[in-house]
């Protein structure tokens, strides 16, 4: 996946930079406008993959941030390209390459996040590298999950829980399983 991700942001940055000399920029310009474009890319991927990691969506400024900034290096890609169809295609293929594995790669890293915090076996009121702040949150959770089980005793939804505290129905989810494993005290 670097590899490709490599391949694709020269050549990707190559079509940015011969896009802006094209229209007028300095040289220095050229240089630095591909650097803005994909770094609003990489920039706004990383906040939502740190938003997932606490059980956040990421938020509509992120996601807006991806979706402009890569249309603005698919579009950027085309535009250098011949006017047929063909050379088009190819032109965007570097950029489409490179957000497709740019966004591989976090969502790996996001499912290993995932299951890491939900497969891990861990002792009661061990710190798994936790803030206290978000120890205190998941036992808070916790807590208000067993205090609104049903009359019968069956506990919330994790998608009840996560609601509950403005959370992703994933972090309900894991909040219940690792309360039921007895990991939240």
């Amino acid at each position: 996946m670097v590899l490709v991700a490599g391949i694709a942001a020269v050549v990707s940055y190559r079509h940015m930079h011969e896009l802006a000399l094209r229209h007028g920029e300095s040289g220095l310009g050229a240089m630095l406008i591909p650097l803005a474009v994909d770094g609003m890319i990489v920039a706004s991927s990383m906040s939502i993959l740190l938003a997932s990691r606490y059980g956040r969506r990421g938020g509509a400024l992120a996601w807006l941030l991806l979706i402009v900034g890569s249309l603005a290096s698919l579009g950027a890609n085309v535009a250098v390209a011949d006017a047929t169809l063909i050379a088009r295609i190819i032109a965007a293929w570097p950029s489409f390459a490179l957000i497709g594995a740019y966004e591989m790669l976090m969502g790996q890293i996001r499912q290993h996040h995932a299951i890491r915090e939900t497969d891990t076996p861990c002792e009661p009121n061990v710190d798994r590298g936790m803030s206290g702040d978000i120890q205190d949150l998941h036992r808070t959770a916790w807590r208000w999950a067993l205090a609104n089980r049903s009359p019968e005793g069956i506990l919330p939804s994790g998608a009840a829980i996560a609601t509950q505290f403005s959370r992703s129905a994933r972090w309900g989810r894991w909040i219940k399983h690792a309360g039921v494993a007895g990991e939240l005290g």
